[in-house]
């Protein structure tokens, strides 16, 4: 890309994604003349147990849909199949309709043959399962989450009349490490922007720096939040939400970034 596309030079710019979610990011900020730094601070595990994952994964034959949330719901649940020797055709057999949040999730479940009948317009559980609603009234639904999960979907899902069966299929924990060189710098300023694409990511940060701390950082450090919800959280935790991606994805906040940038907003923040 040459120099005249490289809209974010000069930008150094924090990523809180698990490492193995942000590369994609990563890369395409990288492409736009951005300095990244990654600083995980949100890790991932199996459930704690899986005597009722296993019990769902081996009776799909009850459920008319699977909605997944996450591409995190993928990688467990195919994961877990393949442990219990299930065949990841069976999640889509009998014509069971499978459902995901947004452009990403659905790519990780077709890179493992699944052919996926609906993604979410505005990219959230909630939308998810409100512009499903014809579709999903009276159906036996099976909804793999986090066990960070809240009841806005299930909720949602009950709204519209179906019958929602919750399933842990991950554990959302705090990083074992976190690079303190890194969050010193965020500290004093010498960086442009944190984006976080989750509450989960949020919250540790906020513990990781000391909770009264946020609302100063917000002040030197543009916070990004890739939605309504991590936006949310980053406002609970005392924040300004400086830039907020229209789209939950990777691709969302990369334009968020730029159209933040592109429109004059102020680069001499620091002293």
């Amino acid at each position: 890309m040459d120099r005249a596309n490289k809209t974010l030079a000069g930008k150094r710019i924090v990523i809180t994604r698990a490492a193995e979610q942000a590369q994609e990011l990563t890369g395409a900020l990288e492409n736009l003349g951005a300095e990244v730094t990654v600083l995980p601070m949100v890790s991932f595990a199996p459930p704690a147990e899986f005597e009722k994952l296993d019990q769902q994964l081996r009776q799909l034959n009850l459920f008319d849909a699977i909605l997944f949330l996450s591409q995190n719901a993928v990688r467990y649940i195919f994961d877990r199949c393949d442990q219990l020797g299930i065949e990841c055709e069976a999640l889509q057999s009998s014509g069971r309709f499978i459902g995901a949040v947004g452009p990403a999730t659905a790519t990780a479940l077709e890179k493992k043959g699944i052919c996926v009948n609906y993604v979410a317009e505005k990219g959230t559980g909630e939308s998810l399962a409100r512009e499903l609603s014809e579709s999903l009234s009276g159906r036996q639904v099976l909804l793999p989450r986090s066990d960070r999960g809240d009841e806005r979907v299930p909720d949602a899902l009950r709204e519209i009349g179906a019958d929602v069966t919750e399933v842990i299929a991950y554990r959302t924990v705090e990083p074992t490490k976190i690079d303190s060189d890194v969050v010193a710098r965020i500290r004093r300023g010498e960086v442009d922007a944190i984006v976080f694409a989750s509450p989960s990511a949020v919250h540790n940060f906020a513990h990781a720096i000391g909770e009264s701390e946020l609302p100063a950082i917000s002040k030197r450090v543009s916070l990004v939040a890739i939605g309504p919800t991590t936006a949310s959280a980053i406002r609970s935790a005392g924040g300004h939400v400086e830039i907020k991606s229209a789209e939950a994805s990777a691709n969302g906040i990369v334009r968020a970034l730029v159209d933040h940038y592109a429109h004059g907003a102020a680069t001499a923040r620091r002293a």
